[in-house]
């Protein structure tokens, strides 16, 4: 339990800038956070909100404009290239789409041996010992063995994805950034690999960022829940506390929109009205004001404070 408590990751005031012909796009803004061992961020927001960008940013995949990012207590963004690759080891991420992530022309064996022999963890004449492994990490997975020499295009999107899990799970990592991991596949299939992700981590001790527009989803997995609003945190709050009482309007309106699968329900949905901020030069004030039902004044001409609100619940609001 006290291993839980240690802090594996902080953000501060990470942000990532794009240069385009029409200016500057603010695709992440600002954003800090921390993460213990062995617990889960959910981070939501619609499409565009900046939340890959952010997993991204925080593996040096995007190299970020400016802020800071601690693992274990060390700046990340100070390291050369040499102690990147080497971090690589503890910091893995799981694409969003598993066949777009898979090497066509590389079986589930080559694929998976892939990241052993780049860290050179298995000499490549260590077939015996790289076979054994790969097959140790297919039947965590739960993939059979019999696919070994299979390739991509002949599995379904369910077994695609197992073995890009087992391909992260390859060099046994601290944190994996999951970058929706499960929004290309069926709903049956979801629910098998997100209790394959679920059980991993309980056995394992994995820590995760789960990135997700699909707050159903993330209720489940989080142990806090960060929503961003183009580039920017709105709310964070523990899972519970977001779900029992959000406070910004941008989180009460997703939650609305979750489905009840229940005919006689009757939702209560708030509809966003207006048009979304421009996120290339936004003007100072809060981003979501044009689209607000509870909009004022205050909202207008000067950036929102970051505040907390409640027991580890943070907004970004004028209304609470």
């Amino acid at each position: 339990m006290e291993n839980e408590k240690t802090e594996l990751l902080r953000v501060e005031r990470l942000k990532k800038y794009f240069h385009t012909p029409y200016g500057v796009l603010h695709a992440v803004d600002d954003v800090s956070f921390t993460v213990r061992k062995g617990e889960t961020l959910g981070i939501v927001g619609e499409s565009g909100c900046g939340k890959s960008t952010l997993g991204r940013a925080i593996l040096r995949l995007h190299e970020p404009t400016a802020g800071r990012v601690f693992f274990e207590g060390y700046n990340i963004l100070t390291y050369d290239k040499g102690a990147m690759k080497a971090l690589r080891r503890d910091m893995q991420i799981i694409f969003q789409d598993p066949f777009a992530s898979l090497n066509p022309r590389m079986s589930v064996s080559e694929t998976i041996c892939e990241a052993l022999l780049i860290q050179k963890l298995y000499s490549p004449r260590d077939k015996e010992g790289l076979r054994k492994r790969v097959l140790e990490l297919m039947e965590l997975v739960g993939l059979a063995p019999r696919l070994i020499n299979a390739y991509p295009h002949e599995l379904d999107g369910g077994r695609r994805q197992r073995i890009g899990i087992a391909r992260v799970l390859a060099l046994n990592p601290k944190l994996i950034i999951c970058d929706e991991p499960v929004s290309a596949l069926d709903v049956s299939i979801q629910a098998q690999i997100l209790n394959l992700m679920q059980d991993l981590q309980d056995e394992l001790g994995f820590t995760y960022l789960f990135i997700t527009h699909d707050l159903s989803v993330v209720k489940h997995l989080s142990d806090d829940i960060l929503v961003m609003y183009l580039g920017q945190m709105v709310e964070k709050a523990p899972a519970a506390a977001l779900f029992e009482k959000p406070l910004h309007p941008y989180t009460q309106a997703l939650l609305s929109a979750i489905p009840v699968p229940d005919p006689d329900f009757e939702a209560k949905r708030i509809t966003l009205k207006g048009e979304l901020t421009s996120p290339i030069e936004p003007a100072p004030g809060c981003r979501f004001a044009k689209r607000c039902p509870q909009v004022k004044e205050t909202c207008l001409g000067a950036n929102i404070p970051f505040r907390e609100l409640g027991e580890n619940h943070f907004a970004a609001c004028t209304m609470v």
